[in-house]
């Protein structure tokens, strides 16, 4: 395949990544909603391939271009068949008034510049060079040579999302406090059989408590010198922000998760006591096992909110030590959606780092980055929740980003700061939270 069909090849795939991106969306609007956690990570997977498909393209292009103008150019200067050949002044000199043979370079190659195309092929043809080799090794010609940044196509740092966090109905964060309180009825009223006509009924007061979740600040920041911001071709500001957005959300993920209820940090779901623990002992764990301990964290949802859990959240490691069970002949436990086969335990979905991955017991898997792997005694398990998320709220502000360049005016610095506010409870049912420890869930080999 030559370069020309490569690009027609790139457009087309574009063209089928920009139809289903369309679809995503005509999908959400005629629905009157938004996009779903899955539909959200498909789109953003999606959007990644079309820039990607896009900067190949353009690279292609600009070859494409280059070759055309080199063989044009060649075309008009090619050797006279007659074998003589006709000399001129010399066009590269120096001293004052001569011409610069690497200026002329680069016009013919970066600009297009045909004059300059001109004199290169003329001197060319019309004198030996030098017979000194110039590489491009420092010191024989490699300082013409500068390096190349595509400062637009920076490598960001990979960093986790924030699943449980998205998984938790959220509302805005209330203005004006430092703390939310929820009314909660601690004991109920009782009603029992009435004895006898015309005698006292059951009588039982309620009692009442309540939950309290305190405010969260969650905030980053970098300095900055004046000549970054101002010398530097990409706005340097955006890297940060984007970058301290991201570790913004690593980190309320990483609260809602494993907040330690003190420090100026909400209580987790893995720190919340009174939740249904589900211990998982074996050397030797199976999924087999397993299978039975999700159960158990289930009906223990079941037994005490009266009420279903709605997910299962784990480690990716987990989930991906669950796709490698085998049954007795075999065959995988865990099996694509489109299959169906009599042994399945479980059933595949998306191939996700993070995100929606499949289906155990009727309940939607999904796999979280953020789950800590160094529990237990060993500091080698990781955990598994299975809850009701209906029942968590997470309250959330709205992100700001600032700068400053105030206090650090006398040294030509810039202060970027990223902050929001959050608070998380979890403790409004924790009888909705199921969480399976112990050493069947030892890191997994593979």
């Amino acid at each position: 395949m030559n370069k020309r069909e490569a690009v027609a090849d790139i457009l087309a795939k574009r063209s089928a990544k920009n139809e289903e991106l369309t679809k995503l969306l005509d999908a959400a609007k005629g629905e009157s909603r938004g996009l779903s956690e899955t539909e959200s990570s498909t789109f953003d997977a999606l959007e990644t391939e079309v820039r990607e498909l896009d900067a190949r393209a353009k690279e292609l292009d600009e070859q494409i271009r280059a070759d055309d103008a080199a063989a044009e150019m060649a075309k008009r200067y090619a050797p006279s068949p007659s074998g003589f050949q006709v000399t001129e002044p010399e066009i590269y000199r120096s001293g004052l008034g001569g011409r610069s043979y690497f200026r002329d370079l680069h016009m013919a190659r970066n600009k297009g510049d045909r004059d300059a195309m001109d004199r290169l092929v003329r001197n060319d043809r019309g004198r030996a060079l030098e017979a000194r080799a110039l590489t491009t090794v420092n010191g024989a010609g490699g300082e013409f040579v500068p390096p190349r940044w595509l400062e637009d196509q920076f490598v960001k740092l990979a960093r986790p999302g924030r699943i449980t966090a998205n998984l938790t109905p959220t509302f805005p964060l209330p203005p004006g406090t430092d703390s939310i309180n929820i009314p909660k009825i601690n004991t109920g009223t009782q009603v029992a059989t009435q004895q006898t006509q015309n005698t006292g009924v059951q009588q039982t007061d309620l009692t009442t408590t309540s939950v309290n979740s305190g405010i969260t600040t969650v905030a980053g920041g970098q300095t900055v010198s004046l000549q970054l911001i101002e010398q530097s071709p990409l706005n340097i500001d955006d890297v940060i922000l984007s970058d301290l957005a991201a570790a913004y959300a690593v980190q309320l993920n990483q609260l809602v998760l494993s907040g330690t209820g003190s420090n100026g940090q909400p209580t987790g779901l893995l720190t919340l006591a009174g939740t249904n623990a589900i211990t998982f002992t074996s050397a030797s764990p199976t999924l087999g096992l397993l299978y039975s301990k999700l159960a158990g964290a289930i009906q223990s949802v079941h037994t005490n909110r009266y009420l279903p859990p709605d997910t299962i959240i784990m480690h990716p490691s987990r989930w991906a030590w669950c796709l490698a069970s085998l049954d007795g002949q075999n065959r995988p436990l865990v099996v694509p959606d489109t299959a169906g086969p009599m042994n399945a335990m479980a059933n595949a979905g998306a191939v996700a780092s993070q995100g929606y991955v499949g289906h155990i017991m009727g309940l939607p898997v999904y796999v979280d980055a953020t789950i800590p792997t160094n529990l237990g005694a060993g500091t080698n398990q990781d955990v598994i929740i299975v809850a009701r998320m209906a029942d968590l709220i997470l309250w959330e502000g709205n992100v700001k980003a600032e700068a400053f360049a105030q206090t650090f005016a006398n040294q030509l610095s810039v202060f970027v700061r990223l902050y929001n506010y959050m608070s998380f409870q979890a403790a409004r049912y924790p009888k909705s939270i199921s969480t399976i420890n112990g050493t069947g869930l030892t890191a997994p080999s593979f």
